[in-house]
């Protein structure tokens, strides 16, 4: 007969090769990172029976052996609900109920999966909400070797093209086109006030973010070189409808700055309608912040885009062609 299997060992499923040991351990596990970086350095980790580090990869079909108590650990974690790591020797925090399902998937394509994220559901959960797409991923993954996960994020109330790795090899290949400013994204949005350019113009601002009061605002300085904690902001902007009221606007996102969009326009003199934050005027209670993530275009030229759910007379009539975004650039 065979040796029974060592129930401390897990295997690397195709889906999760690629990651740094680390990362590989804390999405399989979720316990904290300091415990199992100390794991790994007393040599209580092993791949394929070697000692192993904490940046090094993990390979599809890699044996990775375990302490004794580590699994035991992670099925109590998990069993509590734990939406964050806790400190060592604390227990995990319960949650309070049942997450609501997963949106539609507009596509699932092999480890892609496309969704077009509701306003008024966050990406990531925070301080004060357990909800959140990922979340939500996460319940739906069980005991998934490869947890879902969001490769970018848009904010509570903006709506939207949202994408999900379904697996690291997708999830690596998508935040690097992200990185590399591979990946293009459009989005819609009325501001308020008549928009005063024609055709596309080309906006650049340096953002510094600012905190305070449990607060996150972008701060925004239109000219000069940039200062101390300051980054570059790019944007194409296209109008698609003018009012004399307020304006739709097309928009593509050169750089991924938090709150790029929201504080861009708004220093313009344009703020979005619904965004307070940034300056619009009050909006009644179930009044939309109308900014939508209407388009992302992938690298290999795939194309994924929503139209919002907003009122009828607040959507064009059909799909904005997208920004001409060679062409933009020469015109500057």
């Amino acid at each position: 007969m065979g040796e029974a299997p060592d129930p401390n060992t897990v295997t690397v499923d195709p889906r999760e090769g690629g990651q740094k040991l680390l990362q590989f351990l804390q999405r399989r596990l979720d316990l904290p990172p300091s415990l199992l970086h100390r794991w790994i350095r007393t040599g209580q980790v092993r791949i394929n029976g070697g000692r192993a580090k904490p940046f090094g990869l993990v390979a599809a079909g890699d044996a990775v052996r375990l302490p004794p108590f580590a699994l035991g650990m992670s099925r109590r974690s998990k069993a509590a609900g734990s939406l964050s790591s806790p400190a060592p020797g604390q227990e995990p925090r319960p949650r309070a109920q049942a997450l609501p399902p997963l949106p539609r998937p507009l596509l699932q394509d092999g480890d892609l999966w496309v969704f077009c994220k509701p306003a008024g559901l966050p990406t990531h959960p925070g301080t004060g909400h357990e909800d959140s797409l990922s979340s939500r991923l996460a319940a739906r993954a069980g005991d998934a070797p490869f947890k879902p996960t969001p490769v970018h994020r848009l904010d509570k109330d903006t709506s939207g093209i949202l994408l999900v790795a379904a697996s690291f090899s997708v999830l690596r290949e998508l935040t690097t086109a992200l990185r590399e400013r591979r990946m293009k994204k459009e989005y819609l949005a009325w501001v308020e006030g008549r928009w005063p350019h024609a055709g596309v113009r080309l906006f650049r601002h340096w953002l510094r973010k600012e905190t305070g009061n449990g607060r996150e605002q972008m701060h925004v300085r239109q000219t000069g070189a940039p200062g101390n904690g300051e980054t570059e902001a790019l944007l194409l902007v296209r109008p698609v409808r003018v009012e004399q009221r307020h304006s739709l606007l097309l928009v593509r996102l050169l750089t991924g700055r938090t709150h790029q969009i929201r504080a861009q326009l708004s220093s313009l003199g344009h703020p979005i309608e619904g965004d307070v934050k940034y300056g619009a005027r009050g909006r009644a209670a179930g009044t939309p912040m109308y900014l939508h993530a209407m388009r992302v275009i992938l690298p290999d030229g795939r194309r994924f885009a929503c139209l919002p759910d907003w009122p009828a007379d607040r959507l064009p009539q059909a799909l904005p062609d997208e920004i001409d975004e060679a062409a933009a650039r020469q015109g500057h």
